[in-house]
């Protein structure tokens, strides 16, 4: 019998740098038993070059990744999505679409790399702080089974990611 595959939205507002990098990971973390997708409340247009390179350096596959607006996942050929996690302040405080299927929502707020100032060395390790911490957050979620859990259970864990999982 073929396991579930959850879908994840990672939402920030301009989705350049956080969300893009939490996709990236929860492909690659998530093993095919989580599919990882990111879309802002006033996308960017354009995908944060830091954040692509990261995701670069750890080896995970940038192909597909843009930044885009949450508008897609509303729609009716939009991927069923399972969570809905908002990655940054900004995002938390917007009022989000109502998403098909009632998804889990959580909040991972993380500090927003692509603000960083300083040299290119600085502006860099901004980035590995917030991939680091957005890294181990994934990496908790993965391992949990969600049709093991109640849906109330399921949402309360990953709400708990957001605040205890920090680097």
């Amino acid at each position: 019998m073929n396991e579930k595959t959850y879908n994840v939205l990672f939402i920030c507002t301009g989705n350049s740098a956080r969300s893009i990098m939490a996709e990236g990971l929860m492909n690659k973390l998530g093993a095919g038993r989580f599919r990882g997708f990111s879309a802002g409340g006033h996308p960017t247009g354009t995908v944060n070059p830091y954040a692509l390179e990261k995701l670069r350096k750890e080896g995970i596959d940038t192909t597909g990744l843009r930044s885009k607006s949450w508008d897609e996942f509303v729609l009716a050929d939009a991927p069923v999505l399972d969570f809905a996690i908002t990655v940054c302040d900004r995002a938390q405080g917007e009022v989000c679409p109502a998403w098909p299927g009632q998804p889990i929502t959580a909040h991972w707020g993380v500090h927003d790399p692509a603000a960083a100032e300083g040299s290119e060395a600085e502006r860099r390790l901004a980035f590995a702080q917030v991939f680091a911490i957005l890294e181990r957050r994934i990496a908790l979620m993965t391992n949990l089974n969600p049709a093991s859990l109640e849906r109330l259970a399921l949402e309360k864990e990953v709400r708990r990611i957001g605040h205890d999982a920090h680097v």
